[in-house]
């Protein structure tokens, strides 16, 4: 089984972690755009069921424009993860993100190590159940 066929609401959580992580990127460059921040909380909302998948696709909608490449991939990242209410495929994509705004931020010292890294905090993020799913060549790690 894949692993956006899990439990969308925990990949819902899942990505919320992934895109918050590297929100810093946005919200150093736009301090006032709380949109991107208001994605993330959105998806975690709807996770706890809170709010409709209706809502949380406004917030992902609004959240997704920036300039600047890392600041650009993690608005992204958050509209990803309230767009997870919408279809558990979007959890990946925040996660993927993610990975690309910590690569851009890192350019031009070091992208490879930053990417690494980031997939790396992104694998023991997910819960292990998941992990199995997501990563079966890891084994039990």
């Amino acid at each position: 089984m894949k692993l956006d066929q899990q439990d969308p609401r925990l990949l819902a959580l899942w990505a919320a972690d992934c895109a918050e992580h590297v929100l810093p990127y946005f919200e150093e460059k736009y301090p006032k755009d709380d949109r991107p921040r208001n994605a993330v909380e959105a998806g975690r909302a709807w996770a706890r069921g809170e709010i409709t998948v209706g809502e949380a696709r406004t917030a992902a909608v609004a959240a997704r424009v920036a300039d600047g490449a890392a600041a650009r991939a993690a608005a992204r990242a958050t509209g990803h993860v309230a767009g997870t209410a919408h279809r558990a495929a979007h959890a990946p994509h925040a996660a993927a993100y993610a990975v690309k705004a910590a690569t851009d931020a890192a350019i031009p010292t070091d992208s490879a190590v930053a990417s690494a890294e980031e997939r790396d905090w992104q694998y023991w993020d997910l819960p292990k159940h998941l992990r199995l799913v997501a990563f079966p060549a890891r084994g039990n790690s």
